[in-house]
């Protein structure tokens, strides 16, 4: 994890720019706490391509299935997982 203070994209941005391109995003700090990710064009749409397939997956699942869940029952879930309580698979 590639982490530097915020002013380093003000005064050594091709540095920066260097090391987004080759090294993946870099973290920006500001007063010693996180204030922002810089990464590539590319490693941006990536990421959103990621995410839409994903979310488009669960749109055709979803569109297939009679079965609906209340916004209390997945959070309750993912809550419970987070905390130990459940494996993965009981989502």
């Amino acid at each position: 994890m590639n982490i530097r203070p915020v002013s380093d994209l003000r005064n050594h941005y091709p540095d920066v720019e260097r090391e987004v391109e080759q090294e993946g995003p870099v973290f920006l700090t500001k007063n010693g706490r996180g204030s922002m990710v810089v990464m590539s064009f590319e490693q941006y749409k990536s990421l959103s391509n990621t995410i839409e397939s994903a979310l488009d997956a669960a749109d055709r699942q979803a569109a297939s299935m009679q079965l609906r869940y209340t916004h209390d029952d997945v959070f309750g879930s993912v809550r419970k997982m987070l905390n130990g309580g459940l494996d993965e698979q009981t989502l």
